[in-house]
């Protein structure tokens, strides 16, 4: 922890907020020539990288194919490389995904932004010593001696979050850039003649102090982890749900920087990204060692059923990449907020291990699904009755579906087709696709409940330099805001991976704004790659 007189009394550029964003902005801005760069963040150092911290790693980008994303990765070997099918992904693509994902209310500036240049992005961002990797664990199937991606996304960082913030740090060290943690923002200082930006106001140690800055970029995170918020804006109980990540998203730099530059508020304020979340996790933050394992996102494989014994999804609705950011929504409105996952033995092997073994999760088995029921109710279930009936029922309309269809083949890398649906029988809510039966012992169910990991309400920027808007529809000189703190881009749900993309497009896009504010000669957009096209 910095002493009160270690920390910088003036700075060129002032980023608040440590993670995936930030960083991005701050080394971009340092890149740019803006001189002294500051990073604070409120929270202590061993909790560093914020939200980020506890992802995958994962960033969707166009790509044009294998060849274009092999020289940015390093665990593909010459020989692993045969046996890869990865199709490009394209703009067009992309731009399908996310406006089905946020319903068509994306705002289509920020959303092109991040579509173009999300390749220049990550190809930059590997410059700066991030290692990526292809994400054969999560992203590909091993189907007939191929790896077969899937989904529209491949990437992920080495080490996944953690490895991300190690790198993210060793290179603003490299970059000269000076980073405090436990120095908390409270207060954004303006200009009284011109409204511009000319400080920022942060305690440490409990006393305050004014940090002399031209340029502001918020990158403080959203509220995720203020119960307070979660129920104003997310609704009733949203006070209850698990935090994934960091315990120090809690709103702070949202509300003042409405309170202080007046800023207009933008996008989905009552949307967020939850996920399947093991119910036995830590309540009010995530876990720095088991991080991202507590993820639950093997219900395509299988089925979920809520403490009644009834299904409540379509697990095979889209691939997994589409369904997980609200589907921990929809396990939070169930009675108690908890479901069950339930596979049969043609389905646990391909579990993935990170987020399946032993150690990260409480497995309930039962050589029956009679067996299975009754040990599922000793941890919550209310109706195993029900639970053994739906199963029983949802197996039917498998073996009624099979029989209509005999051609089709299960594959988890596409969208099979595989269903309860057949003219003999028709399920009220299908499994659309890789519908098997669960009958083949012994079972095994786990437990899971709603994870919170971020929210989509935030500020009104403009789009090309993440310049905040105030409620006069100005732009507020000099304060500049990106990651989760930018609104406008998802609604309701978002295609996975994107959010740490997002930050990385608008974290550069900051930080070339903001080191024009700051003085730097000579920057211009170019340079960086922006609005660069496949």
């Amino acid at each position: 922890m910095p002493s009160l007189s270690s920390v910088t009394s003036a700075a060129d550029v002032l980023v608040i907020g440590g993670g995936n964003a930030g960083f991005t902005a701050a080394i971009q801005a340092a890149e740019a020539g803006a001189g002294r760069v500051v990073i604070i963040d409120k929270c202590p150092e061993e909790w560093a990288g914020g939200n980020s911290f506890f992802t995958a790693g994962a960033f969707r980008t166009v790509h044009n194919g294998t060849a274009d994303l092999l020289p940015i990765v390093n665990n593909v070997t010459a020989e692993m490389a045969k046996l890869i099918d990865l199709e490009p992904y394209t703009p067009a693509e992309f731009r399908k995904d996310i406006d089905r994902m946020t319903s068509g209310r994306t705002d289509p500036e920020l959303s092109q932004a991040l579509i173009e240049e999300s390749n220049a992005a990550v190809k930059w961002l590997a410059k700066q010593g991030i290692r990526f990797q292809l994400s054969f664990n999560r992203q590909a199937y091993k189907v007939n001696g191929r790896f077969k991606f899937w989904g529209g996304m491949s990437l992920k960082t080495d080490e996944g979050g953690k490895g991300l913030i190690q790198d993210h740090q060793n290179a603003a060290r490299r970059h000269g850039i000076e980073v405090y943690y436990s120095t908390a923002a409270k207060r954004i200082i303006t200009d009284q003649a011109t409204g511009a930006v000319s400080g920022v106001v942060v305690e440490v140690q409990g006393i305050d102090k004014i940090i002399k800055t031209k340029a502001v970029i918020l990158a403080a995170g959203g509220f995720e982890a203020n119960p307070r918020m979660r129920s104003q804006y997310l609704g009733p109980g949203w006070d209850l749900a698990r935090v994934r990540g960091t315990p120090y998203n809690t709103g702070d730099a949202l509300e003042f920087a409405m309170r202080d530059v007046n800023a207009k508020q933008a996008g989905n304020w009552s949307g967020c990204h939850s996920t399947c979340w093991d119910a036995n996790a830590p309540a009010n933050s995530g876990d720095r060692a088991i991080s991202n394992e507590f993820t639950k996102s093997g219900y395509p494989l299988g089925l979920m059923l809520n403490n009644g014994g009834e299904r409540f999804v379509d697990e095979g609705v889209d691939m997994r990449n589409f369904t997980y950011a609200r589907f921990g929504r929809a396990i939070h409105g169930q009675p108690d907020g908890v479901a069950f996952q339930v596979w049969d033995q043609r389905m646990i092997p391909w579990l993935r291990d990170e987020e399946y073994r032993d150690t990260v999760v409480e497995k309930i088995w039962g050589s029956t699904l009679e067996e299975l029921a009754e040990n599922c109710a000793q941890r919550g279930l209310n109706e195993p009755a029900t639970f053994i009936s739906t199963i029983k029922e949802y197996n039917s309309a498998v073996y009624a579906s099979q029989k209509e269809k005999p051609s089709l083949i299960w594959d988890p890398a596409v969208k099979d087709g595989l269903s309860t649906q057949s003219s003999t029988v028709k399920l009220v809510l299908p499994k659309s696709n890789w519908a098997l039966p669960v009958d083949k012992g012994p079972f095994m169910a786990v437990k899971v409940c709603c994870g919170i990991t971020f929210t989509f309400g935030g500020l009104s920027v403009n789009p090309v330099s993440t310049a905040v808007i105030s409620q006069s529809g100005r732009e507020v000189e000099g304060l500049f805001c990106v990651g989760e703190m930018l609104g406008g881009l998802f609604y309701g749900n978002y295609p996975g991976g994107s959010g740490l993309t997002s930050g990385a497009v608008f974290g550069r896009r900051a930080g070339v704004a903001a080191a024009r504010v700051a003085g730097a000669k000579g920057v211009v957009a170019t340079e960086v790659g922006f609005s660069s096209r496949l």
